[in-house]
């Protein structure tokens, strides 16, 4: 590497990935558990991705020496929570491979990523928009056992996101501990320490499991996730190889998903932290801050056994109240994106709703029934070619 590396880099670097685990490493958690998952295997999950992670933005950063920096599907594991607990582990494995095989045919394939692009963006937001407003939800409902504490996760979010929204999730994460510590009956286990391990988890194939999770997590991910990944690394100027960077996420995602290796994506909030003019006034240096969150992805898969530990200890309800203020950004840029347009306001709200109801029919789970439904709203408006309501 030429030069070496500043404070900003690494700064820069280990920022993105605490921002990254602080916001939504319960929501993995409560995906794994859900998908049936013990805690061995859940500690195998956090350690896969954050070797997947760590070895991916390592790999990319350096061969592109720009900041490559990749993720877990955040959106994709509030799906699986969802919809995994239908099937068994080692179904929802087999659905898991399902999609790293439809991401290895989009990565390879330009006339499927150009396919999949033409998905209306707000079809493809509102979808995403109805995934998270059942977990969104939970953070209010918890104030009917416990109010004081739902009060205060709110209050500390509002004025939070206005003084201090860099750090709020941290903030959120220490008080949830507090929370869970006070909360935690007098004989609780202490935090366990130790190194993790790796558990293989034998695919099942399902034609269910895949319709119902393989083929929507593949869509969530690549229109929520990679399609946003790629236009904040070109908005920086920064232009990878997309077809090589999408296939060796893909070839990643198939070699670890046995393992827990659920989905990997490439990043674009974390990723822009990496991007910005403050880690470094030479653009071509800010590869060092995706080599930096490289290395603090192993680190965080290495205290896989203790991650597990602290979040098995935390009381449903704080994890409830956690899970879902994480969402609140997530959710409130994905209605915007989905109302932004009035002619598809209609189409979006009907994807929304179907996508939120929690429905499976024919073994088809909402999402996928919702996104299918906001198509033949837009197909019948269009050619009845009336009004769309509320433009």
């Amino acid at each position: 590497m030429s030069g070496s590396f500043r404070i900003s880099h690494i700064a820069a670097g280990l920022t993105a990935v605490v921002v990254g685990y602080s916001s939504s490493v319960v929501i993995v958690i409560e995906a794994a558990r859900q998908a049936g998952a013990n805690e061995t295997q859940i500690i195998s999950w956090l350690l896969v991705l954050g070797l997947g992670m760590g070895i991916s933005c390592l790999y990319f950063s350096l061969k592109f020496r720009m900041p490559v920096v990749t993720a877990w599907s955040t959106p994709g594991a509030v799906f699986l929570i969802s919809t995994a607990g239908a099937f068994t582990l080692a179904e929802v494995t087999g659905a898991l491979i399902g999609a790293g095989l439809l991401s290895l045919i989009a990565g390879r394939s330009r006339a499927l990523l150009r396919g999949i692009e033409r998905i209306p963006p707000p079809l493809a937001a509102a979808m995403l928009a109805g995934i998270l407003l059942p977990y969104c939800l939970k953070v209010f409902s918890s104030a009917t056992h416990s109010p004081l504490l739902t009060i205060m996760f709110v209050g500390i979010y509002l004025v939070g996101s206005r003084f201090f929204a860099r750090y709020l999730m941290l903030l959120l994460l220490l008080v949830a501990g507090i929370a869970a510590w006070m909360l935690s009956p007098a004989d609780a286990q202490p935090v366990t320490l130790g190194l993790p391990a790796l558990e293989w988890v034998t695919p099942v194939w399902s034609l269910s499991a895949f319709v119902s999770i393989g083929i929507p997590l593949f869509l969530i991910t690549m229109l929520s996730q990679n399609l946003p990944g790629i236009s904040i690394l070109h908005s920086h100027q920064y232009k990878p190889d997309n077809r090589f960077v999408l296939t060796g996420i893909a070839l990643l995602q198939l070699f670890c998903a046995p393992f827990g290796g659920f989905m990997y994506n490439l990043a674009a909030i974390t990723a822009a932290i990496c991007m910005a003019d403050s880690v470094d006034d030479d653009p071509s240096q800010r590869y060092k801050a995706g080599v930096a969150a490289g290395l603090g992805y192993l680190l965080s898969g290495a205290m896989a056994v203790a991650i597990v530990s602290v979040f098995t200890l935390m009381p449903v309800v704080v994890t409830h109240l956690l899970a879902g203020i994480a969402l609140f950004a997530t959710l409130q840029s994905s209605l915007l994106r989905a109302m932004e347009e009035a002619h598809y306001r209609q189409a979006a709200l009907m994807t929304m709703l179907c996508s939120a109801s929690g429905l499976t029919v024919m073994g088809m789970s909402a999402p996928v029934w919702g996104l299918l439904l906001g198509v033949v709203t837009l197909v019948v408006a269009n050619s009845w070619k009336q009004p769309i309501v509320g433009k």
